[in-house]
């Protein structure tokens, strides 16, 4: 029997309607903050309300969305509902395709952050016992702030190495018996290429037993891959967030989701989720696929309303009936892609991810390097071009693994690529999220 354990019983194993309730009580007190911001007053006139509205659940739904234009052209600092001098960190996004967006916190924030990823720990089964290899930065980014954050919260003790440094983490790993380790899936088979070249053997030297991934969207089979790399009973959660929801606080499985490739929706209480049509924005059914939609119920700096990630997932078949007991914190899949990353060819639509889930499962392909390159404007193609590797280790040829993937595509997706098998090594590696699709 699977063990349960709850960081804060007394709300995650509400009801789905006293979820709800909450939600709603929230959301008035949101609209009453709001209404002192003059931008905020703007931002709800554009469809006839004002904040006090949000007084009526009903009115989320009639709100305007906000993307990142709307966050930039209020640069430098986008919807701050408190001075700046009451801010006691800013972090930003990535600023992959702009200028750099920021946002907020105060103390009362960076509490709510430590709590929220206290929770997500406890969720997964790490406690105060564990030794984590925290592998995410800090700096502007939030990513590593949070989860330090959270391990101070919950007592685990924190090895903060950040990215890189590959040749000691390796030795450290052995030496100094981490049990969980906080980093992307592409640095956890790096790692494990790493120790094998140098005489470790992950499975039998390392004591990793959990492992946190978040920051790009992989594929179920990559993930597999990954956790027969290292110790026996390894596992390793899907964590999913943004700067913009307030960190990686939106979604992580349990022990009892974890084996269907779901995740709970673990933040209800202060992080408001839709899914919806990434067309229409109306919400989808159980088993459909819909774009995820922020609402930060609690955070006082920088709280967004409405927020469109962009990011796709499933919603569950039975979204409410998860056995740990979490009935009121819905179940959702891992993230297929970006409705804004989508590949349209030859009028099929292709995600990145069911390319690498190809490449995952092909034998003899180096599971953490394939590319795929486009020389056409992205939204109609008619070819599309996918680079591979070929594992050293490997006894088939570069023409035998080319011919597999490019037969698999073809079958499961439906559209003929032209695939070609490079040596291992000659690809890119990405030590934090992988940039996937390039123009040539």
């Amino acid at each position: 029997m699977t063990e349960i354990a709850y960081r804060d019983p007394d709300f995650e194993t509400l009801e789905r309607d006293d979820v709800l309730a909450l939600q709603h009580s929230r959301l008035a007190a949101l609209g009453q903050r709001l209404e002192q911001i003059p931008e905020w007053q703007e931002h709800f006139a554009r469809a006839g309300l004002t904040p006090r509205d949000l007084a009526d659940p009903q009115a989320l739904a009639a709100l305007p969305t906000l993307d990142k234009e709307d966050l930039r052209a209020r640069y430098p600092y986008p919807l701050l509902t408190v001075p700046v001098s009451d801010v006691a960190r800013f972090c930003s996004t990535s600023g992959t395709t702009g200028l750099p967006v920021v946002f907020g916190f105060t103390d009362a924030d960076l509490d709510l952050l430590a709590g929220q990823m206290a929770r997500i720990f406890a969720t997964i089964g790490l406690g105060p016992e564990d030794r984590v290899y925290q592998g995410y930065t800090g700096g502007m980014w939030l990513g590593g702030v949070s989860m330090d954050l959270g391990l101070r919260a919950l007592g685990a003790t924190n090895f903060p190495l950040g990215p890189g440094r590959g040749e000691l983490a390796i030795q450290w790993l052995v030496d100094q018996g981490h049990t969980a380790g906080f980093f992307t899936l592409l640095w956890y088979m790096h790692l494990a290429t790493l120790a094998r070249e140098k005489g470790i053997d992950p499975r039998r030297d390392w004591q990793l037993r959990l492992g946190i991934c978040g920051g790009q969207a992989i594929s179920k089979a990559f993930q597999d891959e990954v956790e027969a790399t290292m110790p026996e009973g390894f596992r390793a959660h899907d964590l999913y967030g943004s700067t913009e929801a307030g960190g990686p606080v939106v979604a992580v499985p349990c022990a009892h989701s974890h084996p269907a490739d779901q995740n709970h929706l673990i933040n209800e209480d202060s992080v408001l989720t839709e899914i919806v049509d990434p067309q229409t924005l109306e919400p989808v059914a159980p088993g459909e696929v819909g774009e995820i939609i922020i609402t930060t119920l609690v955070k006082q700096a920088s709280p967004v309303l409405r927020w469109r990630t962009r990011d796709l997932v499933r919603l569950a078949e039975h979204p409410y009936d998860c056995p740990c007991g979490r009935r009121g914190l819905p179940l959702i899949g891992r993230v297929i892609g970006r409705s804004d990353d989508m590949l349209k060819v030859r009028g099929v639509m292709v995600f990145p991810s069911q390319i690498e889930d190809i490449v995952a499962t092909t034998a003899g392909t180096a599971k953490d390097a394939w590319q795929i390159y486009v020389t056409e404007e992205r939204q109609q193609l008619e070819q599309l071009d996918v680079e591979i590797e070929r594992d050293t280790a490997s006894s088939r040829s570069v023409d035998e693994i080319a011919d597999e993937v490019q037969s698999q595509i073809a079958a499961r997706l439906g559209i003929r690529a032209r695939v070609a098998c490079r040596p291992e090594g000659t690809l890119p590696r990405y030590e934090a999220k992988a940039e996937r699709v390039l123009r040539r």
